[in-house]
């Protein structure tokens, strides 16, 4: 038996936190529910990041489809910063209360996935970097850790599943496993060789048993031509000068003509170490850092009841939205319907981040494809690191 809930059971409302429930019953009973507005913000990010990455949207919109409110969000892959309002809902607050809860498991996991994803994908800058963070979870949470990665801006995925779900080929070296059962390096390479289609990179992984240098070069002279990469896993207690090694192996097998053989690197990598080896690797795997990514302390406060501002001390009241203007970049949460200016003091025309998303339980946003979530996360990160330099707080 596996312990997880259905879609079915977060819309029968049974994925809440109890209180929920017996809010809507004592509402229901005392026919004292009234209409409000909920706006879903933090008022900080995890670790001291800067900027998050918003995720987890068409989940969302897939548990409040049918319900009788209305839904604003911003769109999905688009950055956030503390104190932004990310999505809203109206409607009558008996009838989503119990969501609440599940809501802000979808877009709070997500997006805590999604950013340190993004942040890997900045360090790493244009190498390859592929999510290998599933045996860090439940299994049952595969696809969407695969999904928030791949939306942060990891190439690619390990796990089967993941894959066929987002439309990606799965992508992979060999396991230390194989070079045991083998016996050696050189056996399982060439059963690899000989078995798998020619569509797939070969990749050495060569810390099993030898030095890495030698067992490089055991592998280059295995495969030749054939060999796409080496992966170097070495285990913290061997690796010492890590970077002094991998200057090793990229010497090595330059020296004898390998030169074509790109270096892949995993084990215990995030966005704090990986600026340290950018020299030498062509491509990183990176598992424990994104899996168990910190989650983004997004909480729900109702702003307004009744058409009138009021929220809980310490919050502000109102029906807010960001305004963004796409010519500097400035950024600022606004009063909606307060007569505020739409127009920058550059000149620009701003644009609201919070858009339509569902009207009446019927989604009217269209959802973005994946690639286009993707495309937007890396366009609006790479336009705020360039506007903000000193964001970039980890190399």
């Amino acid at each position: 038996m596996l312990y997880t809930a259905s879609m079915q059971d977060i819309r029968d409302r049974k994925v809440t936190d109890v209180y929920f429930t017996r809010t809507r019953q004592i509402l229901e009973q005392k026919n004292a529910s009234k209409e409000v507005v909920a706006e879903f913000h933090c008022t900080s990010l995890p670790d001291g990041w800067n900027w998050g990455v918003l995720a987890g949207v068409e989940e969302v919109a897939a548990v409040l489809e049918g319900l009788p409110v209305d839904v604003y969000c911003a769109t999905e892959g688009s950055l956030f910063l503390p104190r932004e309002p990310v999505l809203r809902i109206k409607g009558d607050y008996a009838t989503f209360a119990e969501f609440e809860t599940a809501v802000l498991g979808l877009l709070c996991q997500a997006s805590g996935i999604a950013s340190r994803a993004t942040r890997v994908r900045v360090a790493a800058e244009d190498r390859t970097v592929i999510s290998f963070g599933a045996r860090r979870a439940h299994p049952a949470m595969a696809p969407t850790i695969g999904r928030s990665c791949y939306i942060g801006g990891c190439d690619g995925v390990a796990v089967v599943r993941t894959a066929e779900m987002l439309g990606l080929e799965p992508s992979g070296t060999m396991p230390h496993a194989l070079v045991l059962v083998a016996g050696d390096l050189a056996t399982a390479l060439q059963w690899y060789d000989e078995v798998i289609p020619d569509g797939v990179p070969r990749v050495a992984l060569v810390d099993t048993f030898n030095d890495e240098k030698f067992a490089s070069l055991e592998a280059a002279r295995t495969l030749g031509e054939r060999l796409d990469a080496v992966r170097i896993d070495t285990p913290s207690s061997r690796r010492g000068d890590w970077a002094a090694l991998l200057h090793e192996v990229r010497w090595e097998l330059d020296l004898r003509g390998y030169d074509y053989v790109d270096l892949f690197l995993s084990g215990g990598l995030d966005e704090y170490c990986i600026p340290k080896y950018n020299e030498y690797a062509a491509g990183y795997g990176v598992g424990t850092a994104l899996s168990s990514a910190p989650p983004v302390n997004l909480a729900m406060d109702i702003v307004e009841i009744e058409g009138e501002a009021i929220t809980k001390r310490g919050k502000l009241s109102g029906v807010k939205n960001v305004a963004i203007c796409p010519s500097c970049g400035t950024r600022t949460v606004i009063p909606e319907g307060r007569g505020v200016s739409e127009t920058c003091a550059c000149g620009e025309r701003r644009q609201m981040a919070l858009q339509p998303l569902i009207k009446q339980g019927e989604i009217v946003a269209e959802l973005p494809s994946l690639e286009e979530i993707k495309s937007r996360c890396r366009q609006q990160v790479q336009s705020w690191i360039e506007a903000h330099p000193e964001h970039v707080d980890w190399f």
